[in-house]
């Protein structure tokens, strides 16, 4: 019967280790992702033939539009995945608001390259999941 009253039994220092290894791996896959949005930003405003254009829809900008708006996108979580690897408490919860703009913006530019837009989607969801998991297990700690 070795339990502590104050919630911090054996189990503490896995929590721990959870939580740094979540944020690295958030922090990486921010970084990862900012990578992929600076590489299509410039593929847009480039004016390269990988993206389709002439599609009637509600959300629609020109493609060199939606490429300054990635290159923006992909600089900032760029930046902020780095932070987040040097330690900063606030690129935590930075990390999650940028994930969530380019959740956004990555769903808005979906008619343009589906694929490629479901894959970013995706990755920016599995950041802020990550995130999440980061700062909620951070609050049990």
């Amino acid at each position: 019967m070795s339990s502590s009253t104050s919630g911090r039994g054996y189990d503490s220092p896995v929590k721990t280790a959870f939580a740094f290894s979540g944020a690295i791996f958030a922090a990486t896959l921010l970084t990862m992702v900012g990578i992929f949005q600076v590489l299509a930003g410039i593929a847009a405003i480039a004016e390269d033939k990988v993206y389709v254009s002439g599609i009637e829809y509600v959300y629609q900008f020109d493609i060199t539009t939606w490429g300054w708006i990635h290159l923006i996108l992909g600089v900032i979580a760029f930046v902020v995945g780095i932070c987040m690897v040097l330690g900063q408490t606030w690129a935590r919860v930075a990390g999650i608001v940028i994930s969530i703009i380019g959740s956004v913006a990555a769903f808005a530019f979906m008619p343009y390259y589906p694929f490629w837009a479901l894959a970013v989607l995706a990755l920016y969801i599995f950041v802020i999941w990550s995130l999440s998991q980061l700062i909620s297990s951070r609050a049990e700690l």
